[in-house]
C-alpha cells in the first residue's frame, strides 16, 4: 500500500527524501532530522543527501538487509517492521508494509533495507 506523505515544514516538494524518510522512521520532526544530519554531514565534510553518507549513517545505527525485488514487494515481505528502503537516487519509509512518500515508488527496484523498528 502507498500513502502520500510530505513532512516538509513548508509543504515544499524538494529533494528532501532523506530527511522525510528518516524523520518518519525514527519518530523525529523534519527539523530535528535536518539539523542532526546536517551537523553529521558537516563534521564529515560531505552533503547530507550523499548516498554513501546516508548508508554509513544507517549502517551505524540499524541492521541492513540485502533485498531483491521492487520496493512494494520488499515492503510486503517486511510488513511487520518499520524500515527504510533505498533505491536508485531515493530513500523511502515503510511502516508495517505501507510506503509513506511524496510519490508512489513501489514499482522501483529496491537496493537495501534497514530495519528501524521490529
Amino acid at each position: 500500500m502507498y500513502k502520500f506523505y510530505n513532512a516538509n515544514v513548508l509543504g515544499n516538494f524538494v529533494n528532501d527524501c532523506t530527511i522525510r524518510a528518516i524523520s518518519l522512521a525514527e519518530g523525529k520532526t523534519w527539523d530535528e532530522t535536518y539539523e542532526k544530519l546536517s551537523d553529521l554531514a558537516q563534521a564529515k565534510g560531505t552533503m547530507m543527501d550523499d548516498k554513501y553518507f546516508i548508508r554509513e549513517y544507517l549502517n551505524e545505527h540499524y541492521p541492513r538487509v540485502n533485498v531483491v525485488g521492487s520496493v512494494g514487494q520488499v515492503a510486503g515481505e517486511y510488513s511487520d517492521k518499520v524500515c527504510l528502503i533505498t533505491m536508485n537516487s531515493h530513500i523511502t519509509c515503510s511502516i508495517y508494509g505501507t510506503i509513506f512518500d511524496s510519490f508512489d515508488c513501489r514499482r522501483r527496484q529496491a537496493e537495501y533495507l534497514w530495519i528501524i523498528k521490529d
